[in-house]
């Protein structure tokens, strides 16, 4: 039978069939009559020629056919996906080429994918090179679009799926040659996205795989062809360095009907057991993807929350909690869930430094111009007492309406909770969105002008971004200086499994100047009293290795993360790769100090935020 990407009528078979012989950059067979004449841009003279797929792909991350017009691809169908917005099915040359470098596997984008797997078929369409979004700096995948196909035979059996073995993914993960990688050769026994990139399309196997990612929201999951690479304590893959990236991580998703088979729901060390199996497709969200026709049975649901200890009377305890845009317009059941974290999880620590903290209606509030944020914050007071913690006092400042970044309308900020019955705050007026704090030394001793105050707000560092919010607290007698952060975003930062190597990281340059402000200010504290007690706290979005701690640390501070072993500086689980942005920092004045990441999100499917919580404990400086 013969069969067209979405074609209603005979007469506009032919037309498109015309049409594709004439043109080389031919549009979809479904277009309307009235479309017609568009379908004749790019129209070269040359006949539509015969191809197999491994010459379709080639041996570079780029086809070096893009925009040709082919017939008669023959291929056994290994995967159908017939939702979401891009539709079609995989095919795969049963005899390789023995070239190493060249796929055997190919997409054929249809809006109505009538074929099933096991028919060999013989298809004819236009070879593109798709990349998700225009001049993005993704890596892009070869298909065939505008098709037609004949299944010749059905009930086939399938191409063996290669099964994966941990030491063929290379341990790194592309050539950095500065710029685009896109038309260099194919290295795939020495480079982790090669190896990916010449089995675009195929059946591969892994076999019990161990998840590093949990499942997420969009029914997707990460999983390591590599389990002893980069292993946490927990069963994860760190992310130990721009050059220590964990390569056997694999993201999958799944082809099966959830009907059918719903997809698992799974936590960090958990395990697919048996064969995982599927075709290999480039997704700009998370690289490398295993598209599932097979998977293994569910192992584990073991994966403890842990909790920290209480501190000892002498001890100031601080803790860092990204709370993922809280607000009042959130339901109960988050609210309860975060103070657990705060009672069971974190021992009630004297202060927390929270963000993402919104108004009072949230995103998606009517209000738009509204900030308040008392609701919010009241309720998260009240549940953490019927949780049975104390009753925490709170201290933020609102900011200017949608100055700070963040969701459009949410007004997020950065905020104090402080237990006071083990520590007292100073109040000074004055301080609000627009209002620097500075240090003023009274009876030889710094103080803060105003209390809570915002950290050179006005500055260009902290441009459509979250202002840092200082405060000075009293802890048995002692003056303490917290600095609660929320750094600018990754966001627009090209990727780490992008086709420009190595990735830009264009968001780092307003990073490291927020870091110098605070550094600044930092070292007001401290030019007034060398033994100050300073603490910065926050979701810095940069890692112990980064640029933006380096500058951090200038002033002195210490950051109390990159003292735990490397396979345990994580707060945070990214494409399946745990890696630390979340940082509490101490100034030398702080002794005994030690800190404990709470794993209680980040490794889990059914999180309360994407962030894990932090808490140092310490002795400030007499």
């Amino acid at each position: 039978r013969t069969v067209g990407a979405g074609v209603g009528f005979a007469s506009m078979a032919l037309i498109g069939v015309a049409v594709n012989r004439l043109c080389r950059g031919a549009g979809a067979l479904s277009a309307t009559f009235g479309a017609v004449v568009a379908l004749t841009a790019g129209c070269t003279r040359s006949e539509p020629s015969t191809a197999t797929i491994d010459r379709l792909q080639g041996t570079a991350h780029v086809s070096p056919t893009p925009g040709r017009q082919v017939r008669d691809v023959a291929g056994i169908v290994t995967a159908v996906r017939g939702f979401g917005s891009v539709k079609g099915f995989w095919i795969q040359d049963p005899q390789a080429d023995g070239d190493p470098r060249t796929s055997e596997g190919l997409f054929v984008r249809a809006a109505a994918p009538n074929v099933a797997p096991g028919d060999s078929v013989s298809v004819s369409g236009r070879v593109q090179e798709f990349t998700p979004g225009e001049g993005a700096p993704y890596l892009s995948s070869t298909e065939l679009v505008d098709a037609r196909w004949t299944v010749r035979s059905s009930g086939n059996p399938m191409p063996p799926a290669e099964v994966i073995k941990a030491d063929a993914v290379p341990d790194i993960l592309t050539a950095t040659p500065g710029g685009s990688i896109e038309n260099l050769d194919l290295a795939p026994d020495k480079y982790a996205l090669d190896f990916w990139a010449a089995r675009e399309g195929m059946r591969v196997t892994l076999a019990d795989a161990r998840v590093t990612g949990p499942t997420t929201p969009h029914h997707e999951l990460y999983v390591t062809a590599k389990p002893d690479q980069a292993r946490t304590p927990r069963g994860g893959a760190i992310y130990g360095g721009y050059d220590k990236d964990p390569t056997g991580v694999l993201k999958v998703e799944s082809l099966i009907p959830f009907a059918d088979r719903p997809f698992p729901l799974l936590d960090t060390g958990d395990v697919l057991s048996g064969d995982t199996t599927g075709v290999v497709a480039y997704d700009k969200f998370g690289g490398y993807t295993l598209h599932a026709t097979e998977l293994g049975r569910p192992l584990g649901g073991n994966l403890a929350r842990t909790a920290a200890r209480p501190q000892h009377p002498d001890e100031l305890a601080v803790a860092c909690y990204n709370v993922e845009n809280l607000s009042a317009a959130d339901p109960q059941q988050k609210f309860d869930a975060l103070a657990k974290g705060i009672v069971a999880h974190l021992a009630t620590p004297d202060i927390v430094t929270l963000e993402e903290i919104q108004d009072n209606n949230g995103a998606a509030g009517a209000d738009r111009g509204a900030v308040d944020a008392d609701r919010t914050l009241g309720r998260f007071v009240d549940a953490i007492a019927a949780a049975g913690g104390p009753r925490y006092q709170a201290r933020q400042i609102n900011p200017v309406p949608d100055a700070d970044g963040g969701a459009p309308g949410g007004n997020i900020r950065v905020g104090f909770l402080f237990n006071p019955d083990r520590v007292s705050f100073v109040d000074r007026p004055g301080g609000d969105a627009t209002t620097p704090a500075d240090v003023v030394v009274r009876d030889g001793k710094p103080t803060l002008s105003v209390s809570p105050g915002r950290v050179n707000p006005g500055d260009e560092a902290w441009h459509a971004s979250r202002k840092p919010l200082v405060g000075e607290f009293v802890f048995q007698g002692r003056t303490v200086f917290v600095v609660a952060d929320h750094f600018n975003s990754k966001l627009g930062d090209q990727p780490t499994h992008g086709r420009f190597q190595p990735p830009a990281r264009g968001s780092e340059t307003q990073r490291r100047k927020q870091a110098a402000r605070v550094r600044d200010f930092v070292r007001k504290i401290q030019a007034a009293d060398p033994n100050a007690n300073v603490v910065v706290s926050g979701d810095l979005n940069d890692f112990s290795f980064s640029p933006t701690l380096a500058t951090l640390t200038e002033s002195g501070l210490r950051d109390l993360a990159a003292t735990l072993p490397e396979n345990q500086r994580y707060s945070y689980v990214f494409d399946g790769k745990a890696q630390l942005i979340d940082h509490i920092l101490v100034s030398a004045a702080a002794r005994d100090a030690e800190i404990e990441v709470v794993h209680i999100n980040a490794e889990f499917h059914d999180q309360t935020s994407d962030h894990d919580p932090e808490i140092a404990r310490f002795r400030p400086f007499p």
